[in-house]
């Protein structure tokens, strides 16, 4: 996506030649994307995986949907782990067909 705000940044170097101020935009996109991975790699050890809250909302929707006493169900965990399967792999089909497009 391009970002408006940097494109105001790199025409205000009037004096700067303009395969210079495109060298300087794409090092400043780079180093966004690097320090957001970064970020995601190195997060907090306290905070829950996105594993974790996919399952934990799986579980109070299901919750939600049935009734209470479906976590006493011996299937529960099972129901539980095959939801979150389905999603991933449908999140996975939907950005396969994006790198495809």
């Amino acid at each position: 996506m391009f970002n408006f705000k940097n494109l105001k940044i790199v025409k205000q170097l009037n004096s700067i030649k303009p395969r210079l101020k495109w060298l300087m935009f794409s090092q400043m996109q780079d180093y966004k994307v690097n320090s957001k991975y970064i970020d995601m790699i190195c997060n907090d050890s306290n905070a829950k995986s996105a594993d974790e809250k996919l399952e934990d909302m799986v579980r109070a929707s299901l919750i939600r949907e049935f009734t209470p006493e479906i976590q006493k169900m011996k299937s529960y965990d099972f129901l539980v782990d095959a939801v979150v399967h389905n999603l991933k792999k449908k999140q996975l089909a939907k950005f396969d067909a994006y790198i495809e497009e």
